[in-house]
């Protein structure tokens, strides 16, 4: 009886070895699968939209914009120069200076025109990566091409403007430390580069803070229009966010709603009034509830197309 025993167990021992080497594989190769199998590509996980910023030239054809500022792309993408009258690209190292040319055109047309009126340079922030799509930091719109940050302080030269921005440094803000006023930089170029911005007839809206548009609201005496296009923001105290409305030739672009009727200086009071006290949250004992990750939204058909086709021209998902 022993030595039958002693027979099973070696053969019992293999069997759930053979078992055990049968599950583990099966399940990493079904793993490997449903990994690979999101949109085509080998081994990208679902729900993965961090490699725009790999891919990092335009595509070629004609520029067409997908999606909205915030989950978005384009094909076609223009480049902004270094530099051209009046104005100045900074922080090129970061590959944002892509967009439609809509958006280029206005940043040429507002450098022209300050030009003309100083000999000082309108900086150029953050446009859009070569193809748009999500950044691996600081925006979650800038996504499809029709986004500019401008900033309103100026730069005396190229080289000025490169040296001031340095190592992440912002340019100055333009409000008060009050919040509700703006400060001595604040001047008629600055009025200018926004009052220009907001009249051009591409443009879908600015936003900008609370305290530059109260400014404006107080001082404005000729066409005050343009008013209504500049929106109420946090932040933007140092520069104003530009956006495009969408092309004619862009049908699978997604435009933002419309914009209320009316200047909007009514609304801005909102903005000032003193922040409540937070309550003080009651602290529960027990078990915390595992947090559920959220997948990301899916990418508009458009640049689903565009980032497979991405992949496919670079090679590798490993490929830096």
């Amino acid at each position: 009886m022993i030595s039958d025993t002693r027979r099973v167990i070696p053969l019992l021992a293999t069997a759930l070895t053979v078992f055990l080497l049968f599950y583990v594989t099966n399940n990493i190769a079904a793993k490997t699968t449903k990994e690979s199998s999101y949109l085509g590509i080998p081994g990208l996980k679902k729900g993965d939209h961090s490699h725009w910023s790999k891919f990092k030239k335009p595509s070629s054809g004609s520029s067409k914009v997908f999606g909205g500022a915030a989950n978005g792309c384009i094909t076609g993408a223009e480049t902004l120069p270094e530099s051209g009258k009046g104005f100045v690209s900074i922080r090129r190292h970061r590959n944002r200076y892509y967009g439609h040319p809509d958006t280029v055109a206005l940043i040429k047309k507002l450098g022209a025109g300050l030009a003309e009126r100083t000999d000082k340079l309108v900086m150029i922030g953050d446009l859009a990566q070569p193809r748009g799509g999500k950044m691996s930091s600081m925006h979650r719109s800038h996504q499809n091409g029709l986004d500019a940050d401008i900033w309103l302080s100026l730069a005396s030269s190229v080289r000025n403007a490169r040296w001031s921005t340095m190592n992440k440094k912002d340019p100055p803000t333009m409000v008060a430390s009050n919040k509700i006023n703006v400060n001595k930089r604040w001047g008629k170029h600055q009025k200018y580069l926004l009052k220009t911005a907001a009249m051009d007839p591409g443009v879908d809206r600015i936003f900008i803070n609370p305290a530059i548009k109260r400014e404006l609201c107080k001082t404005e005496k000729g066409d005050r229009r343009y008013l209504r296009k500049l929106r109420a923001w946090w932040g933007h105290h140092a520069h104003f966010h530009v956006r495009m409305k969408c092309p004619k030739n862009s049908p699978g672009c997604k435009q933002q709603p419309t914009i209320p009727v009316g200047e909007g200086c009514k609304s801005l009071a909102m903005w000032f009034r003193p922040k409540p006290k937070p309550k003080k949250k009651k602290v529960k004992i027990g078990r915390k509830k595992p947090v559920k990750k959220r997948l990301p939204k899916p990418m508009a058909p458009g640049c689903v197309a565009l980032y497979k086709k991405s992949f496919k021209e670079r090679g590798s998902l490993a490929k830096k």
